[in-house]
């Protein structure tokens, strides 16, 4: 990251007070730092990937050995410390994984005979020179490196910009990266606002994005006037819809998980719930009772489950949402009342008697609030579930797994869980890809991931004859 005259204040969550100053990034200076990572790019894209490899596996040692440091620099980011936690785990087993799976996903396929039998193809591999990453504040490590590690694998050059909102981890991963200098010379982080965001499209060969619908049709947009492909991971308003056979109070304990974890701040999580009117007294009860046990995260963050708000902008969301629902007859069970401590924790919230044509049952809420609302029968949960914009993820309950995963198939969205919530984030293996407005592209979980950082080059070869055979010549 170079030096800059122009800063934008940084917010600490916890306390609601400006503590820091961001450098903003130029164009200038982020054409100059994409420059210098394609001159790189040459000399490691011809390394062998087994080379590139160890270099992922000493970035995973370093980040382990720095591991306090980091979940510090998250801490002050974002205001939470569990998560965080598990964010940094999460990041070194990325490493370490793709460490071990890239090698074989990356050989060319063996040549190929064609119908005329002196042609034959090879295929080539090859990486986009530079890819850009820009990725959001809820998980500002993880989302930071979800693409560029198996980009870096591929043999592409990843400049990264993070969110504004939380950039403290930066100087942490850049201590980090300079214990790999093989990684150092093609991977680099700038950060700054949406100006920095834009140049950093206007310098690479393709773009992960991951943030609101909104921004990402911004960027595609932007990325189809420049002729370059995107990869979007934006919003999602996942449901949970809960059959008539559910186990009412294990299915209550999976989504309060899925709806509170990281203060609701997730794509993933749950954000509205259709639970069956024959188990929705027993349901309602034991999601209430779990909502009430969760404790805020003030004054100790590793005290509590639910950390504040992290983005300063959302909260002015989420008041807007609830003052919305109570106004048009909303019940809140659990919670319901934003709380100031500095920043702002929204304490788990089970709404009732609302429906989607409230924001808070329709719009993304990115908060600990749970509107659910009671349906007649799974044809009808089914039906509310996919009349959306979004389909990223869901989840499915049952007491038939096999009913839980014929439900599943027709829900319009990429990732469902069953009998459990949020399991897209804890399995990273698994191909899926976003619905509707929720994405664009290809899948960024699963071994497949790795092929949108690379071309398919055929090599078409004449074996041995001379003559233009397709198109004789007489004289």
């Amino acid at each position: 990251m170079t030096d800059s005259t122009q800063t934008i204040p940084l917010r600490n969550p916890a306390t609601g007070e400006c503590d820091g100053q961001l450098a903003v990034v130029s164009k200038v200076d982020v054409d100059q730092i994409a420059q210098r990572l394609r001159a790189a790019q040459v000399g490691w894209a011809a390394l062998d990937v087994s080379e590139r490899c160890n270099a992922l596996l000493a970035l995973a040692d370093a980040m382990q050995r720095k591991r306090d440091a980091m979940v510090d620099a998250l801490l002050r980011d974002t205001g939470r410390w569990q998560e965080s936690l598990i964010e940094v785990d999460s990041t070194v087993g990325a490493l370490r994984r793709w460490a071990a799976e890239a090698p074989a996903l990356l050989q060319a396929p063996e040549p190929a005979g064609a119908s005329i039998g002196f042609l034959h193809s090879r295929q080539n591999l090859v990486p986009y020179q530079l890819v850009g990453v820009i990725s959001p504040w809820n998980f500002p490590l993880l989302l930071s490196m979800i693409d560029a590690i198996p980009a870096l694998a591929a043999g592409c050059a990843v400049l990264c910009k993070p969110s504004e909102v939380t950039s403290r981890f930066v100087a942490v991963l850049e201590d980090m990266l300079a214990e790999v200098p093989a990684l150092q010379a093609v991977f680099a982080v700038v950060t700054g606002g949406g100006s920095t965001g834009e140049a950093v499209i206007g310098a690479v060969d393709t773009i992960c994005f991951t943030g609101s619908v909104r921004t990402g049709r911004r960027v595609g947009e932007a990325c189809a006037a420049r002729f370059i492909p995107c990869s979007l991971e934006l919003g999602g308003k996942d449901p949970a819809l809960v059959l008539a056979d559910a186990d009412p109070v294990r299915s209550a304990r999976a989504i309060a998980w899925g709806g509170f974890v990281n203060g609701g701040q997730s794509c993933m999580s749950i954000e509205r719930v259709y639970v069956d009117a024959k188990i929705a007294e027993p349901f309602i009860a034991a999601l209430v009772e779990q909502a009430k046990r969760l404790k805020l995260t003030h004054p100790d963050p590793k005290a509590g489950q639910i950390g504040p708000i992290i983005s300063a902008a959302q909260i002015a969301i989420v008041r807007d949402q609830l003052a919305d629902a109570k106004a048009r007859g909303g019940r809140a069970l659990a919670g319901g009342e934003l709380i100031e401590h500095g920043g702002t924790w929204c304490p788990p919230t089970v709404m009732v008697d609302v429906d989607e044509s409230m924001p808070i049952a329709s719009e993304e809420s990115f908060a600990t609030i749970l509107p659910v609302m009671v349906v007649a029968n799974e044809e009808e949960a089914i039906a509310r579930a996919n009349d959306s914009i979004f389909g990223l993820s869901a989840a499915v309950f049952s007491g038939d797994t096999e009913h839980a995963a014929r439900v599943a198939s027709r829900l319009q969205a990429g990732g469902v869980s069953i009998n459990d919530a949020c399991l897209t984030g804890m399995i990273h293996t698994a191909e899926k890809q976003s619905f509707k407005q929720s994405g664009l592209g290809g899948s960024r979980m699963g071994s497949v991931s790795i092929r949108r950082f690379v071309r398919s080059q055929a090599l078409l070869v004449n074996s041995g004859v001379d003559d233009p055979w397709w198109f004789p010549i007489t004289t």
